[in-house]
């Protein structure tokens, strides 16, 4: 009888070992156990997995994920209608949501409670897509890292909006401004953070004017 280790046993089914090791809590797969306590897998048990069905709902599995910047932003429903608009695209595809999770946080906060679950839940194999708005709406600095980690668990993120909406670039600056001033504080000080931080936004707020001069230098 051949067997075979939980890596290759996860390649055949086209799913994260940890898939395999959340099946076996369930009571869906039964491996077998070394002296030394590794898992191992016969083909028989695999194929009889394979073709009971037991894996279809699975492997359409699905965890949605919105995110709004400020509470203001979410007491006016963008977080709500973000959230709906995740569902809808759920249902037109065919997806089981496993989790619904939601952050009101900065997209350079890294403690976030509904990141975190999200990422929990894909360790442990329990669901194969993530499904946000857009990229921005998982992390403004380092989605990169976050997919690769995500696809090292086996799941795919689809991002449903081909382009941010306008207020985006708004919590864009807000974000800039938040590092600017923590990296000021630290060099000079809480006082001179302040200052800086005051500074950036009277820079930012000069931007306006001078685009709309230069309309209208165009325009003459």
């Amino acid at each position: 009888m051949e067997l075979l280790t939980i890596s290759k046993a996860a390649k055949k089914l086209g799913v994260h070992p940890n898939s395999l090791r959340n099946w076996e809590k369930r009571g869906l797969i039964k491996p077998v156990r070394l002296p030394g306590g590794q898992r191992r897998y016969s083909m028989d048990e695999l194929n009889r997995l394979l073709q009971s069905g037991q894996l279809t709902d699975g492997q359409e599995t699905v965890v949605l994920y919105a995110r709004v910047s400020t509470k203001k932003q979410a007491d006016a429903g963008n977080l709500d209608r973000q959230m709906e608009r995740l569902r809808q695209y759920a249902r037109e595809n065919g997806f089981t949501v496993r989790a619904e999770f939601t952050d009101v946080a900065s997209g350079l906060n890294q403690k976030r409670r509904g990141l975190s679950n999200v990422l929990k839940l894909a360790e442990r194999g329990e669901y194969k897509k993530l499904i946000i708005e857009y990229p921005d709406r998982l992390a403004r600095f380092g989605y990169s890292y976050i997919e690769r980690h995500l696809r090292y668990c086996g799941v795919e993120i689809i991002a449903i909006a081909e382009k941010e909406p306008e207020d985006a670039h708004s919590e864009l600056v807000r974000d800039l401004l938040a590092i600017v001033t923590s990296f000021s504080a630290r060099l000079y000080g809480s006082r001179g953070g302040k200052k800086i931080k005051q500074g950036f936004q009277e820079l930012i707020a000069g931007v306006k004017p001078d685009e709309e001069m230069g309309k209208e230098v165009e325009q003459s």
